[in-house]
């Protein structure tokens, strides 16, 4: 068992993916529960495929894809907020519209400016391809974005559960929400080249949402999420490792999991487990018995 788990440790490209993994694992949970309790899990995936236009400019222009990720990411949310106080238009509508335009725009400038970017690597991701530099940034983008949520914890809690409540104490609720948004597109960055756009939504909410089924507060669900993220992602990277499967998706698989076993299992929340699920099964079972009678 023992050399199951140091094998793949000899090999430079898995201790890189493994490095990685741990941070996303803990990173994605906790920036995912604030979406999760927000009810804006759909921006989290707005915005990973709105990074598409600014990662081929930055491509093209030579420069830090981080840049240009960032700004492009960014304008996305500020689109979709312009069109909310422009019209009647929804915030679903208005996300749906975003997303389709900014990816469809990234995918003309990739073709028109012959960047040759790997897409299937940005989409699915390309864990095993990461280098040092990757990981550095990572860890830079990780460290800024869990410190920032312990030093201002109590007042993104107040802004998260009661908005109107804290602009009236005086709350800067807009920089409050830039700063939550820059925070979500930073870690989708971070996460790209490990899960990619399509699936990093799902690790952004899966561990998140299987915490939210096992505990009740949001410092517990982040703390539980990134256990679960990192035990998901290392997981991952050993399944396809082993199996010679797709690293990305068998991250993405095994979170899955997880959370189909809290969704059945949770001690208060499980459909298995929970108190209701014995009388409704009882009377199911009577219900059964009874036609079977007649």
């Amino acid at each position: 068992m023992l050399s199951v788990l140091l094998d793949p440790l000899h090999y430079e490209f898995m201790r890189n993916a493994i490095a990685i993994s741990i941070l996303i694992g803990i990173l994605c949970p906790v920036v995912g529960s604030y979406l999760i309790v927000q009810r804006m899990a759909l921006l989290g995936d707005v915005i990973a495929h709105c990074v598409l236009p600014g990662l081929s400019i930055s491509f093209f222009l030579g420069i830090d894809i981080l840049i240009g990720a960032f700004a492009s990411g960014i304008l996305s949310t500020f689109f979709v907020a312009w069109i909310r106080s422009q019209s009647r238009v929804k915030v679903d509508a208005a996300m749906a519209l975003t997303f389709s335009s900014f990816f469809a725009l990234g995918i003309t400038l990739i073709t028109t400016l012959k960047n040759k970017i790997d897409l299937d690597s940005f989409l699915f991701g390309d864990i095993l391809g990461v280098t040092p530099h990757d990981i550095y940034r990572t860890l830079i983008i990780a460290v800024l974005i869990l410190a920032i949520v312990k030093l201002f914890y109590k007042e993104l809690l107040f802004y998260t559960f009661d908005r109107t409540g804290a602009q009236a104490t005086g709350l800067p609720v807009n920089a409050i929400h830039f700063g939550f948004t820059a925070a979500v597109t930073l870690t989708i960055i971070a996460s790209m080249q490990a899960v990619g756009v399509i699936l990093v939504i799902a690790l952004l909410v899966g561990p998140a949402l299987t915490a939210y089924l096992l505990v009740k507060e949001l410092h517990q669900m982040m703390g539980v999420g990134a256990m679960i993220g990192v035990f998901a992602s290392v997981a991952g990277v050993y399944i396809s490792y082993y199996q010679n499967l797709p690293s990305g998706p068998a991250i993405v698989l095994v979170s899955s999991t997880l959370f189909i076993f809290a969704l059945l299992f949770s001690p208060a929340q499980g459909i298995l487990t929970r108190p209701d699920s014995a009388v409704s099964l009882k009377r199911l079972l009577g219900q059964v018995g009874l036609s079977k009678r007649s």
